[in-house]
């Protein structure tokens, strides 16, 4: 009961600080004059590439007493937010202007247009970016052992140290997979099954950014306290730690050996899947319905689970059914894939709800096979979102 209290508490308070953060982020760095905003926009990105626990690590280092529940949603915001801010800045670039322009004509302010023609585009950016948080706030276990903050994976891991597999491990992993049904339910409730894409090429013109004026210096201090909280503990903490160290610690063969093993990791596992999510975020917008959701509901569950879990799951299989897989190439770029495919489908699910259904259509109708028309029209349309996904899906990886 305890630990179920302390997951829902996190959850709850996490993901919304999370979205009004990423939200406010894209916007100025989208859609404002920002000084710097291309600079400020690769900054919201860049926490993605330090592993959750690294964070947890800097500021318990600054910060020896950060404990509990509050520094469990501080830290939690710090590393995961990057995957709201991600799809929620993608979806405002590729907005058609002329929409709020014509919201604008009719006489709504500002606050008015964004509220009710930007917000209501961007839900779909915004659920997959939150099922993503909450799934990383369910698995994650280094950054709350740090701040010894007691949820299910921590304890999933204690009792895997304690007994290997034991019962009490599965049973608290069983609670981990319905805790991420529920997840699944709410994202599919305020999701909807509203178009997002429209026939024709709009408007050929970029939004125009807005004037902030007098708020200029105090929206530049939402970024850069973000920037500074994200990058700056982190550097400095970890930078004092080495210099600390000396220069034993800088074994450069052992270091290069590790990098190159895990770039080719994060390459292929990202390209495995990305292809791998390719028909079920093509299923999702084409043929949304309850098998759809059914089917698409379980790509997530594994994005909950710890890490230790889906290795002990791997290493049953391939010992008990598949033994020339055991401890293979194959095995892990697998596992990764099973993993991270959340990353991958939630980027391209976006990206395909964008694209026209008629596209398709039109292709299939001038005597193009239904694969090549899906490949010379959505697909094509797709791949920044695919290239995102990929992108997040490496930064995973090379964390893990």
């Amino acid at each position: 009961g305890a630990l179920l209290v302390n997951t829902i508490l996190l959850v709850v308070l996490a993901v919304p600080i999370a979205i009004a953060l990423s939200v406010a982020l894209a916007w100025l760095t989208e859609r404002s004059d920002l000084p710097g905003n291309r600079w400020w926009s690769w900054l919201s990105v860049a926490p993605l590439a330090i592993p959750a626990f690294v964070h947890s690590y800097a500021w318990i280092s600054l910060i020896p007493g950060l404990h509990g529940l509050w520094a469990g949603v501080l830290v939690s915001v710090i590393a995961y937010f990057p995957f709201l801010y991600l799809p929620i800045a993608a979806a405002l670039r590729r907005l058609d202007p002329a929409l709020e322009d014509a919201a604008a004509g009719l006489g709504l302010g500002p606050w008015r247009v964004f509220a009710r023609v930007v917000l209501p585009q961007l839900r779909l950016a915004i659920c997959g970016g939150s099922l993503l948080v909450g799934l990383h706030l369910l698995a994650e276990y280094g950054l709350y052992v740090f701040i010894r903050f007691d949820t299910f994976t921590t304890a999933i891991v204690d009792q895997f140290q304690s007994t290997f597999n034991g019962a009490a491990a599965n049973m608290l992993a069983a609670v981990l997979v319905a805790c991420c049904f529920v997840l699944l339910g709410v994202e599919v409730i305020v999701r909807g099954e509203e178009r997002y894409a429209r026939v024709g090429s709009g408007a050929a013109r970029q939004q125009q950014r807005v004037a902030l004026g007098r708020a200029t210096l105090p929206c530049f201090l939402l970024p850069a306290s973000t920037a500074l909280l994200t990058l700056g503990v982190p550097f400095v903490t970890v930078g004092r730690w080495l210099l600390a160290g000396g220069a034993d610690v800088w074994r450069w063969d052992e270091i290069s050996l590790a990098l190159g093993q895990t770039l080719v990791l994060a390459v292929a596992g990202a390209l495995l899947a990305t292809v791998a999510a390719m028909p079920m975020a093509w299923i999702s917008i084409r043929a949304p319905g309850r098998l759809q959701r059914l089917l698409e509901s379980c790509n997530y569950i594994v994005g909950s689970l710890p890490g230790v879990v889906v290795a002990l799951a791997l290493v049953t299989i391939t010992v008990r059914i598949a033994l020339p897989l055991y401890q293979t190439l194959f095995t892990i770029l697998f596992g990764y894939a099973l993993m991270f495919l959340p990353r991958a489908l939630v980027s391209l699910r976006a990206s395909i709800a964008q694209a026209p259904v008629e596209l398709e259509r039109a292709a299939s109708s001038l005597g193009r096979p239904p694969l090549r028309a899906l490949w010379s029209t959505t697909i094509r349309l797709s791949a920044p979102g695919a290239a995102a996904g990929m992108a997040m899906v490496a930064l995973g990886i090379t964390n893990e």
